[in-house]
């Protein structure tokens, strides 16, 4: 790669670092505002009883969220380290692993426990399972990430045996 598209590549990962940050501040303080600050101003504004239960219940639901954004901002801190100057080999191995991590955790909360959490807390009735296509898609993706993960630590550790040999 010539010097001309090594910046332009750290240029774009710091473009991107950003709007990873920007992603997860802004929906991360929407979630936070639904489940947390909306429902106390609606029963001020209505002078109702505040329930508690609602509130409880939009955490729940936003569990999956909070997973889906540690991805987001654990992406965005590895370009930050790419655009910094870090070797691409010791930066995306881990990254990989947490964001294949987040991903697979988020799938599973959104497939298996949003639904028993929520019957638990009488927020909802029905099956114990949710078929959330986009939640087992996003769950089988981040166990794929991972494995790759480790697969790019054996490859790099086996360079690494080989590089010792010369």
């Amino acid at each position: 790669m010539s010097q001309t598209e090594t910046l332009a590549f750290r240029r774009m990962c710091r473009q991107f670092r950003w709007l990873a940050i920007f992603m997860v501040l802004s929906v991360g303080a929407l979630a936070a505002a639904m489940a947390w600050v909306f429902p106390p101003l609606y029963a001020l504004v209505h002078r109702e009883p505040l329930r508690a239960d609602q509130m409880l219940g939009a955490t729940i639901w936003n569990l999956p969220i909070a997973c889906y954004l540690f991805a987001v901002w654990t992406i965005g801190q590895t370009l930050g380290e790419l655009a910094n100057g870090r070797l691409i080999q010791a930066a995306l191995p881990p990254a990989l692993r947490r964001v294949g991590i987040a991903l697979g955790v988020g799938g599973l909360i959104s497939v298996f426990g949003v639904t028993n959490l929520m019957r638990l807390v009488g927020q909802t009735k029905g099956g114990y399972l949710h078929f959330d296509v986009a939640g087992m898609t996003l769950g089988m993706i981040g166990g794929a990430v991972f494995l790759l993960g480790r697969v790019m630590d054996q490859a790099l550790a086996a360079q690494a045996e080989l590089d010792e040999m010369i």
